[in-house]
């Protein structure tokens, strides 16, 4: 029993002392966002597709008040907004669903994409469908001209997304979306690392389709949404599943309501406390880069320094081994990548496409700060990396 004990104090301090700085693989669930959500995971059960009773009356006003709420924040209609499971569904029923209707052309994407786009893209080349993956600069970002340069008569998707998920650089979505739209091309974005950060508007940006995931911006895992255009132009799209027709028939399956309901109130909270938010972490976040650059040599930040998503920082440190670094550090949760490719052997197709070589690609990490980071943190966080970077190097 001794032993059992001492062992959960262990975990529990371990527990205590990490330090988390991955805010671009999750985010904690806002307590604020749970509150909302309980009622509709207890009394309030209800299908939202049940119609004969008062529960299921109460259910789906809960679902589409969210889904206006969303809307609001988007600039979007309500009848626009999808729910789906997350970003990666989205991107497969805005990719997939286009192409479904298109039956064929030329589709444009971005070399540093996340694999939810990339992968799609591949099956849709596999499928018979032209793929045109374009290069971004040193700093990551892509020109608006090299899209114009690469749209054809027949394309029929440019996808590009809003916010990087490794190095946080933002993306000039207005001047794509402006371009995409002169020319009838869809437009679609990954907004899963923008939402909640910077603002989203999808009529002053021409944004055709936008996928966004909850859990990102301190919602609950397992809900989602697409933004799909309904006028000027309207979108049309063939559904990834049927089976009941939800969703405008796009997205057949029982709501999940109280994920919805919480998913409307992390967004609605962080563009009510965003901009005073993003100052704060982008302060810590230059903070962190001044302790590392100061008293470290052969660091470099990856990524364009100015546009950038306030609460990311990824580094490189010459002369270190990637994975022992990530060893060396138990007691910080930061990333050297996404997460959601983490299980993909070798480097960052991000950092690579920078220009990084291997050895330097692999000795990075992203550092993701967000609502809970302080400046203890920060300080914690800097003397941890500074010692460890030391230590290895020193072997």
């Amino acid at each position: 029993m001794g032993e059992t004990n001492r062992g959960r104090d262990g975990d529990a301090n371990r527990k205590r002392s990490l330090v988390y700085l991955d805010h671009h693989a999750t985010t904690p669930l806002d307590p604020r966002v749970l509150d909302a959500m309980l009622p509709y995971l207890r009394e309030e059960f209800g299908n939202a597709a049940s119609t004969t009773h008062a529960l299921g009356w109460r259910a789906e006003a809960a679902v589409e008040d969210s889904r206006e709420r969303i809307a609001a924040a988007l600039s979007a209609q309500p009848k626009e907004v999808v729910f789906t499971s997350g970003a990666t569904e989205s991107n497969n029923l805005a990719l997939f669903g286009v192409a479904g209707v298109a039956g064929g052309g030329h589709i444009i994407s971005v070399v540093t994409e996340h694999p939810a786009v990339l992968d799609p893209c591949r099956q849709l080349e596999a499928m018979g469908f032209e793929v045109t993956l374009l290069p971004v600069s040193p700093q990551g970002l892509i020109h608006p001209g090299a899209v114009e340069d690469a749209l054809r008569e027949d394309t029929r998707l440019v996808s590009v997304m809003a916010a990087n998920n490794e190095i946080g650089v933002v993306q000039p979505i207005a001047e794509i979306g402006a371009l995409c739209h002169a020319r009838g091309v869809v437009f679609h974005s990954d907004a899963a690392q923008a939402a909640g950060r910077i603002p989203l508007d999808v009529e002053a940006s021409r944004i055709d389709l936008l996928s966004l995931s909850a859990h990102k911006f301190y919602g609950p895992k397992g809900v989602g949404a697409l933004f799909v255009r309904g006028q000027n132009p309207r979108v049309r799209l063939e559904p990834r599943q049927w089976g009941g027709g939800h969703e405008g028939g796009l997205r057949s399956g029982t709501l999940p309501v109280a994920q919805i309901v919480g998913m409307a109130t992390a967004l609605e909270l962080c563009l009510a406390e965003g901009e005073a938010e993003q100052v704060r972490i982008r302060a810590l976040r230059d903070r962190l880069w001044q302790r590392l650059s100061e008293e470290l040599e052969g660091v470099r930040i990856n990524g364009d320094p100015g546009r950038r998503l306030a609460g990311n920082l990824n580094v490189s440190f010459e002369g270190v081994d990637g994975e022992r670094l990530l060893l060396g550090l138990p007691g910080l949760a930061v990333s050297a990548g996404s997460a959601c490719a983490s299980a993909v052997p070798g480097p960052s197709h991000v950092l690579t496409a920078l220009g990084l070589p291997e050895g330097l690609a692999r000795a990075s990490l992203r550092f993701g700060l967000g609502r809970g980071t302080g400046e203890v943190e920060i300080e914690n966080a800097g003397q941890r990396v500074v010692e460890a970077v030391r230590k290895e190097r020193a072997i």
